[in-house]
């Protein structure tokens, strides 16, 4: 009998290839252990997902440091992991936009007399997932930049870093918004708090991956909201390109005219009645 993924010979008495590491499998696929297979990686105590999870808030250094100095079996990887985050954001995303609609309103954040098409987010969710992705060198290079100062990690490593931060922040705002969504919170009131609670945790995974005390991270995160902010406004360009090409921008001035020409029907109305 040989592995079915490196073609190692194992023996009939072999439940795992010795080389590989990979299971055997005897069982033709059934839905009954298609189900076990997944309750093994995802529901069990024990699997990495899970682990994971729970390490990144408990120990962070550990989970990131052990990837960067190349253990990497213990906890799921980065690319892995940065892909199931985005996975869920993607079904909280459908899940609101889809049966609570009401709560991805963003007007509550806005200024009474703005037009109702700036409202519509819709080409952002639509690139959610690539808008994800080409954040992440933004954030790694702010990392770089506010802790360049101690030459410990090069860009690589900030990004990695920064991938299982925002993984990490992406999977408990998926699962926490969608349910505050469903009890009636705003999306973008509760996306607020979120953030904030991000740059906390952010700082916090920076100080304990990197040995810095108190005092050497706590002016840090003013040095890195000051170099978001830039990023944003790169960020806001690239957007504005993306709304460009997908048509939102005619959609806005559309919407505009026509708020504009209603109103102006109904105070000629008014006037004429009077």
């Amino acid at each position: 009998m040989d592995c079915k993924n490196c073609q190692n010979s194992l023996s009939q008495k072999d439940d795992y290839c010795n080389v590989c590491g990979a299971k055997v499998i005897r069982n033709r696929l059934t839905v009954k252990n298609l189900w076990a297979d997944f309750a093994e990686q995802f529901l069990n105590y024990d699997n990495k997902f899970l682990k994971t999870y729970l390490a990144l808030f408990k120990k962070p250094e550990d989970v990131i440091g052990s990837y960067i100095n190349g253990t990497r079996k213990k906890y799921v990887n980065v690319i892995s992991y940065f892909a199931i985050a985005v996975t869920l954001s993607g079904i909280q995303l459908f899940i609101l936009r889809k049966f609570y609609p009401e709560v991805m309103d963003l007007t509550v954040l806005m200024p009474n007399n703005v037009p109702e098409g700036y409202s519509n987010f819709d080409w952002i969710y639509d690139y959610y997932s690539f808008i994800s992705l080409i954040n992440l060198p933004l954030y790694a290079f702010i990392g770089y930049l506010v802790f360049k100062t101690l030459k410990r990690l090069n860009f690589t490593e900030h990004l990695v870093t920064m991938t299982y931060i925002v993984a990490q922040y992406s999977i408990t705002s998926a699962v926490v918004i969608t349910l505050l969504g469903i009890i009636g919170v705003n999306f973008y009131i509760a996306g607020s708090i979120f953030n904030l609670g991000l740059i906390i945790y952010t700082a916090i995974c920076y100080k304990r991956l990197l040995k810095l005390s108190t005092e050497g991270i706590i002016l840090r995160p003013f040095l890195f909201i000051g170099i978001i902010m830039v990023a944003l406004l790169i960020q806001g360009i690239i957007q504005a390109y993306f709304m460009y090409k997908s048509g939102a921008f005619e959609k806005i001035i559309e919407a505009e005219k026509a708020k504009r020409g209603v109103s102006y029907i109904a105070s000629s109305f008014i006037n004429w009645t009077s």
